[in-house]
């Protein structure tokens, strides 16, 4: 018999592409794909992971019971009620003897701007902790620093996606895209096809470095460096646009002068990338009229991340590249609500609207929304792995909503070491994760499919999932976890369940800060397939109204074009001068390694390796090296290396290639065990976005012997 139901169009759980797609409900519980035409960002495109996402809605792949750890030690399945009563009787008995702040809570970039607001609420309401951090801090959160540092706003990108083809250049630092968000390949490939140029700068020669006009391949934790060096020429061959900088930007000298100390040859001699590449770059980004520079993990997951970004921002305001049309520099973000899962509350240090915690206005204002006192709200607590770090010791029990630190954290062994050493672990998930299997509690949440929500996409467009099907009995959503728990705990009002109820509340929450959602509801979205923000309510709308008498905003799709977010309008540059990696190659561990994705899995793979196509077309982890490093050891393709830094020691099958440079190692992150690539990276903090330095680390490698190399794939 013929499905006759009306497909509902909503979007991808994955990446911050956040692709459209239509859903229609199939026998099993599950869904269908099918292609969406009408959303401009994909425009019906989809990559593997979007195309199998339902089946991860699988009963077998996924929790449909509350599990609770027995006294014999294993997760036995439970009913709600016994659950919720365990997590809310260890939360209070913790605040009860420890305080508030020994209560932590640890969220997740791909929860909707409604979970996401009320786990932030929930923490500092109903626990009264200032420890909330969110695994977001690991993706964009020096790119965030920078820009806001800049042009006293972040939002990844500045622009719609639709501005990439029709500009004139664009130098890509450290993201893959070909393998990452897929989709958006299209951009740059129609970029080449209008005469535009792309510049892709990565230590390997990606799937994306091969589309590009010119590769540019430094050693890991250069990236500043080389933005430096390119600024030194721009000033050195005349190419600084002196009336933009004059008009729109202060702090010239400054920069100019930390730019002039970084003369090309010395710059060759750190980054490996040569002055005759170094002058082709910059004749081929000042050469047009429009050009943009676009960033991703490689640069910003360094401990000089925040300087880094910087750096490349320098670049376009000294080119006069940035609030302009067709230009700017803008930061492609990762996970699927990375950008509004850090703007309304779950970070440690923000409030809802992007407003800042230290803020005495945002404190009222927030405040006033929840109907508490402003004197009653802690103060910013820790970043996400200097929280994980704190388990055990000063923070006794935690909350996880949406994350997998166990794989997904740096110094990894680490973090699951403190993880183990709670007294109390509650994690709420879809699936049983290497995180959820540690807990005391576990309780199964909704997916996208089953819910409702909003996210906002790495252009700042704030986007509607629509619920398509109804959930398995026994799993609730993040929602109405949050709500019972908080009745549990003594407060009864303030945690709808409804999702457009939470909206409702965020935006007069957000009314007036940065990131201001005012003026959006659930209906426009519907309508105009997303609205960005900033947009706010019209003059004279009532708060939590739509003001539609008052006429709409339209929403700010192009940020800048008339003046910056600072105090004076002015763009501030960033005097910003190289400096070595946290950790850099000595005789012990004489490498570099580096991590990424691959394009068949997803993050820490907690949901991608429960995909029967997916796993065949990446099956495990890798090391990926260059031929010579591996004639050194004499490895050959499949062999199995062991990859040691000072934290531990990762083993995987080697895959070599010349399109990596010889100094450098390369292992995606997406797998536990053995394989775990997060192993081996350094906690080594940015000193601004505490963002940890997970891109760029000293490790050897060594030959693994017979015996060991049949024992790690027994335990893969």
């Amino acid at each position: 018999m013929q499905n006759t139901a009306a497909p509902t169009p909503t979007h991808c759980p994955y990446c911050a592409l956040q692709c459209g797609m239509n859903l229609t409900p199939v026998e099993g519980g599950t869904v269908e794909v099918s292609e969406r035409v009408d959303f401009p960002v994909n425009r019906g495109a989809l990559c593997g992971k979007g195309r199998t996402a339902p089946a991860v809605l699988a009963p077998g792949a996924r929790l449909t019971s509350p599990l609770v750890r027995s006294e014999e030690g294993v997760l036995v399945p439970a009913g709600w009620d016994e659950a919720l009563d365990r997590i809310a009787g260890n939360l209070a008995r913790t605040r009860a003897g420890f305080g508030a702040d020994a209560l932590g809570v640890f969220g997740g970039g791909g929860l909707t701007n409604e979970k996401a607001y009320a786990l932030g609420k929930f923490a500092r309401v109903v626990l009264g902790t200032s420890q909330i951090d969110y695994n977001g801090r690991f993706c964009m959160s020096s790119a965030a620093a920078a820009g806001t540092k800049a042009f006293g706003l972040d939002r990844g990108l500045p622009f719609p996606l639709e501005d990439i083809p029709r500009t004139g250049c664009v130098i890509l630092v450290g993201s893959n895209p070909a393998e990452t968000m897929p989709p958006s390949l299209r951009y740059f490939t129609e970029l080449r096809e209008n005469g535009g140029t792309l510049i892709v700068v990565d230590p390997r020669r990606t799937r994306t470095a091969e589309q590009a006009d010119l590769h540019l391949a430094p050693r890991p934790g250069t990236d500043l460096a080389l933005a430096l060096g390119m600024l030194h020429l721009v000033v050195a061959e005349g190419r600084v646009d002196e009336e933009y900088v004059e008009e729109r930007t202060s702090g010239w000298e400054d920069a100019r002068a930390a730019a002039m100390a970084h003369w090309p040859e010395y710059v060759e001699r750190i980054t490996g990338v040569s002055v005759p590449e170094l002058r082709e770059a910059v004749r081929l980004f000042c050469a047009p009229r429009a050009a943009m520079v676009l960033t991703a993990r490689g640069p910003e997951q360094q401990a000089k991340g925040t300087d880094t970004v910087g750096a490349w921002i320098n670049l376009c305001l000294a080119t006069g590249r940035a609030g302009r049309p067709l230009s700017g520099y803008g930061c492609l973000t990762g996970q699927g609500n990375g950008q509004g899962g850090r703007e309304h509350g779950q970070k440690a240090d923000q409030l809802p609207g992007y407003r800042k915690l230290t803020d005495p206005a945002a404190r009222r204002h927030v405040a006033g929304v929840w109907g508490v006192d402003p004197d009653s709200l802690p103060g910013p607590g820790r970043s996400a792995y200097e929280l994980l770090d704190a388990l055990g010791t000063d923070i006794r029990s935690l909350l996880v909503m949406g994350s997998n630190p166990v794989v997904s954290a740096p110094r990894a062994a680490h973090v699951e070491e403190r993880l183990r050493s709670l007294d109390f672990l509650a994690v709420c998930d879809v699936v049983l994760s290497e995180t959820a299997a540690l807990a005391d509690v576990v309780l199964p949440v909704t997916q996208w499919a089953e819910e409702t929500g909003t996210t906002t996409n790495l252009e700042g467009r704030v986007l509607l999932r629509r619920r398509a099907i109804t959930p398995p009995e026994g799993v609730r959503s993040d929602l109405e976890v949050l709500h019972e728990l908080a009745g549990r705990l003594g407060v009864e009002k303030g945690f709808p369940t409804r999702p457009e109820e939470v909206f409702d509340e965020l935006r007069r929450a957000s009314a007036g800060g940065p990131a201001d959602y005012s003026g959006i509801d659930y209906r426009r979205l519907a309508e105009e397939n997303g609205v960005f923000w900033p947009c706010p309510a019209p003059a004279g709308a009532d708060d939590g109204g739509t003001g539609r008498a008052a006429g709409p905003h339209p929403g700010t799709p192009r940020l800048f074009l008339d003046r910056f977010a600072t105090d004076d309008g002015r763009a501030r540059f960033a005097p910003v001068a190289h400096r070595p990696s946290a950790e850099e190659p000595d005789d012990a561990y004489p490498v570099l390694l580096t991590t990424g994705r691959v394009v068949a899995q997803y993050q820490s793979g907690a949901q991608t390796r429960r995909v029967e196509e997916l796993n065949a077309a990446a099956p495990g982890p890798f090391v990926e090296l260059h031929p010579r490093l591996a004639a050194r050891l004499g490895a050959a393709e499949g062999d199995p290396v062991a990859v040691v830094s000072r934290r531990g020691r990762a083993v995987a099958p080697a895959r070599i290639t010349p399109g990596i440079r010889p100094d450098t190692v390369f292992m995606p992150f997406h797998w536990p065990g053995e394989g775990r690539a997060n192993t081996l990276t350094n906690p080594a903090l940015d000193p601004t976005s505490r963002m940890p330095e997970f891109k760029v680390c000293a490790v050897r490698v060594e030959a693994v012997e017979a015996v060991e190399a049949v024992e790690a794939v027994e335990a893969r």
